[in-house]
């Protein structure tokens, strides 16, 4: 088939002084940074359902996205042009990931079984394009929250039916995934929580989410799928409440019904906003309970008060995510996924370009920053000495548990009162404002 894009060359690098609006100012590729290339740090990843999918309306108007290569029909044909376009476009910029729900690749049929048909067929030209391309799905996920069927969750509807339509969904999914080669597979349960709790029995719900999950990963082993299962906290929007509302509500989930061993966290900014606390804080977390596992990259603006998708500009924000990442030691399977949208204005198909050449760029800033800080050393020895009256005497003895309260009584009566440094936080602030 003829270019999608075909006044858009290949995106290439040509540094901070270009001012080529469709070129890389600081991602460039194969740029060794803390010991790795820059593309090995990020993994980043197209969220089909965006890129391909999203038709830009809002609760006060329609789409305005301008997709010429879309016939606008349900047709197997137009599902499988829209994929060669998802791969020009991954070529392009030079991405190696792809993300995807089963319904933003294959439209739904009239039945379970004539959606898994086009759900095959499609695969089918994915499977090839990949082979061609080189490019990989990073994770694959069901959609169990746009059918009417969904309108009061899967797993956790009060329709039993719905709760098996909902696994056999996943079940297909997952095996398109792994029939994909996908590095994981991604739990997000847009409608698996409550809008009143007058009509919910919420401990029955959360026994038939784990319930669901359970089964997931029994299938995932019969089928010999070997990535991570991945869940991805949101606390509300469309529900009131969302049981995997943030990283410890969904750690605390994970462990009550243990399914820990088997689940690391997919991290958005988005939602990290929405439950009121800051991105830094959602993967350090999961981070600290060994569960960070991939990361969806956007933002979101805290003056409206919805998911808006944003792609991620800011540099602080970019810098404290690369921060965390190098603390963790890198990906292993997951990636930065752009889980993110052009804005309603931005409707052409180059704002899609001048959207992820951005977003790119913004995280090549903050690694290039986040690796400088920590070759730096200052703000990691601060830290430490912030904390080394826990790294010999009272302290050791309290980390080791050697001690317990009446040990802690009598040593307190002699030593008196504690003498306590300062935090020191605007100082660190400075600190890091001089690599920003």
């Amino acid at each position: 088939m003829s270019e999608a894009f075909p006044d858009i060359p290949k995106i290439q690098f040509e540094g901070p002084k270009s001012k080529n609006a469709l070129s890389f100012k600081h991602y460039n590729a194969d740029e060794v940074v803390a010991g790795k290339k820059m593309r090995d740090h990020f993994r980043f990843g197209v969220a089909y359902w965006h890129a391909m999918r999203n038709t830009l309306s809002d609760p006060f108007g329609g789409g305005t996205s301008q997709k010429p290569w879309d016939d606008g029909t349900d047709s197997i044909a137009n599902a499988q042009k829209r994929a060669h376009v998802c791969f020009e476009f991954m070529e392009k910029l030079g991405i190696d990931y792809y993300c995807f729900h089963d319904r933003d690749v294959a439209p739904e049929g009239k039945s379970l079984s004539e959606s898994n048909q086009i759900f095959d067929a499609v695969a089918d030209t994915l499977e090839e394009l990949q082979k061609a391309t080189g490019k990989k799905l990073l994770w694959g996920t069901a959609c169990l929250f746009a059918n009417p069927r969904y309108n009061q969750g899967a797993a956790t509807s009060p329709n039993a039916n719905v709760f098996a339509y909902g696994a056999a969904q996943v079940k297909k999914a997952l095996e398109v995934t792994h029939r994909l080669g996908g590095e994981g597979y991604t739990f997000w349960g847009g409608r698996e929580g409550y809008s009143t709790l007058w009509n919910t029995d919420l401990k029955r719900e959360m026994d038939h989410l784990a319930a669901f999950l359970h089964m997931a990963v029994d299938h995932k082993k019969k089928i010999g799928f070997k990535g991570p299962f991945y869940i991805e906290p949101k606390p509300r929007e469309p529900s009131t409440h969302q049981y995997d509302s943030d990283s410890a509500a969904c750690l605390n989930f994970l462990r009550q019904y243990d399914l820990l061993e088997h689940f690391k966290l997919n991290i958005e900014t988005n939602h990290a906003t929405l439950a009121g606390h800051s991105m830094r804080h959602e993967l350090e977390v999961a981070l600290a309970a060994g569960a960070l596992g991939s990361i969806d990259a956007n933002t979101g603006d805290e003056l409206i008060g919805w998911d808006t998708d944003q792609f991620p500009t800011n540099i602080y924000l970019t810098t404290n995510i690369m921060l965390v990442l190098l603390k963790m030691g890198g990906f292993t399977t997951g990636g930065l996924n752009f889980d993110a949208k052009v804005r309603r204005e931005s409707f052409e198909p180059v704002d899609l370009f001048h959207a992820h050449i951005g977003g790119m760029d913004a995280f090549a800033r903050g690694l290039k920053i986040a690796a400088s800080i920590v070759e730096d050393g200052r703000l990691e020895a601060l830290l430490k000495q912030r904390y080394s009256t826990f790294d010999s005497g009272i302290g050791a003895q309290i980390e080791k548990g050697e001690v317990g309260f009446a040990e802690l009584e009598a040593y307190t009566l002699k030593n008196g009162e504690p003498v306590i440094g300062s935090g020191r936080q605007e100082m660190l602030e400075n600190l890091i404002n001089e690599f920003i």
